[in-house]
């Protein structure tokens, strides 16, 4: 998985990018090699907003792109909710292919006709 981490008026130093891929270690474990993740973090400038550090994150996977946005006092809490957040709907996402292609192989395993196999052994035998 690529990870592109930016900062508006946000210095990303390399201990906040090595933490951060830390943390998303389970998402690229979950998705495509193919998969690209763009993460912003930046600092709301309104003093009347307590929860000023805001991390967003937005994942593009073959056919969907998942977003989560989360803010919080501190930078660090803010990217592990947004990474928790990611993980639940990776975790989602996959469960519904999954279910999506067992349900259609069900309904064509259904459609095909049934054939009785004591029966093919009598006819090639006679």
């Amino acid at each position: 998985m690529q990870i592109d981490i930016k900062g508006r008026n946000v210095p990303v130093t390399d201990e906040l990018r090595t933490r951060m891929e830390r943390r998303l270690r389970k998402v690229s474990r979950q998705v495509s090699e193919l998969a690209r993740l763009e993460v912003e973090i930046f600092e709301e400038r309104n003093p009347s907003i307590a929860d000023r550090e805001v991390a967003e994150a937005t994942l593009y996977l073959k056919g969907v792109t998942l977003r989560a946005r989360n803010s919080s006092p501190e930078m660090d809490h803010s990217l592990k909710l947004v990474v928790e957040e990611l993980s639940r709907q990776v975790k989602r996402h996959r469960d519904k292919r999954r279910h999506r292609r067992e349900a259609r192989a069900a309904t064509i395993k259904s459609a095909l006709p049934q054939v009785d196999r004591s029966e093919m052994g009598q006819q090639t035998a006679g």
